[in-house]
């Protein structure tokens, strides 16, 4: 039995979907804290159970039977660690076999604010005892579906990377990561480095978009504080915009790129290259 936790949400969905073109949908289970928001998960044939990382007990019950745990991520930054212990202690107590948690590009290392959630929580996986598999995943590139739109009114990307690169793919690219993993063999013990085959500059996304639209949109770039400004500007949670402008940072130190091939070697094809991501943004 694999369960994949969080299996409403973006990424969740997208797991479940390619999950059952794989094993028998009997065989997966999809727990979320509201059932009512996964009838189309239901519809795959799969099981659904209700599960809540602030309620632990939820946890234990959701976990029963379960051979293989896929933890996503929390999206409460600030209480992720507590919430994910929580999952770990349950899926310890349920005897899992095999925990696969999704993370941060280089979380072990690298200095973008989002990290250190994902670095406990590693930390904790490990000290659980329970044979893990580290998911390190880069950007997506449906982070960039505001930008891109609004890219096409005010004919800019605005951003404050400079030349740094950032290996953004599609999140279906991690879905298919995610459920390769789970099916497949020889992935305990391992952490996985995952990110595009050819990382993109902002002005080679500026490139992209303009090409693929026909309108003129070149790459603007600011200093973090005016970068800060505008994303605050634009209507933006403080918060938002601090994790955006560090993101940014992170892409010019060259941290949200790889070229450990993790990726393309899991899904067994490439990596979705930049102009079809900007051909679906620009769709939506």
């Amino acid at each position: 039995m694999i369960v994949v936790t969080g299996a409403t949400g973006q990424l969740g969905r997208l797991v479940v979907e390619a999950l059952v073109k794989k094993v028998p949908a009997d065989q997966v289970v999809a727990t979320v804290r509201d059932p009512q928001k996964a009838a189309d998960l239901a519809a795959l044939g799969v099981q659904v159970r209700t599960a809540d990382y602030n309620e632990p007990s939820t946890l234990v019950e959701a976990f029963a039977g379960a051979d293989k745990v896929l933890l996503i991520s929390s999206s409460e930054v600030g209480r992720r660690v507590p919430q994910h212990a929580a999952v770990i202690d349950a899926a310890k107590a349920a005897g899992v076999s095999h925990l696969l948690y999704t993370s941060v590009l280089y979380a072990d290392t690298t200095s973008i604010s989002l990290a250190p959630d994902h670095k406990a929580t590693e930390e904790l996986i490990r000290e659980s005892g329970i044979p893990f598999t580290f998911l390190r995943n880069s950007w997506y590139t449906e982070n960039y579906e505001q930008s891109v739109a609004q890219s096409l009114d005010f004919g800019a990307i605005v951003g404050s990377a400079g030349d740094g690169r950032v290996g953004g793919v599609p999140r279906i690219d991690y879905a298919e990561a995610a459920v390769a993993a789970l099916t497949g063999e020889g992935h305990e013990g391992k952490a996985y480095e995952l990110a595009a085959d050819e990382p993109f500059t902002y002005a080679e996304l500026a490139d992209a978009i303009a090409r693929i639209s026909g309108k003129t949109v070149a790459y603007q770039d600011v200093p973090a504080d005016q970068h800060r400004g505008i994303l605050v500007g634009a209507g933006l949670p403080d918060f938002v915009a601090d994790m955006l402008v560090d993101a940014d940072r992170a892409i010019a130190a060259g941290e949200l790129a790889s070229t450990s091939g993790d990726l393309r070697t899991l899904i067994g094809r490439p990596t979705t290259p930049l102009d079809e991501a900007v051909a679906a943004l620009l769709k939506n």
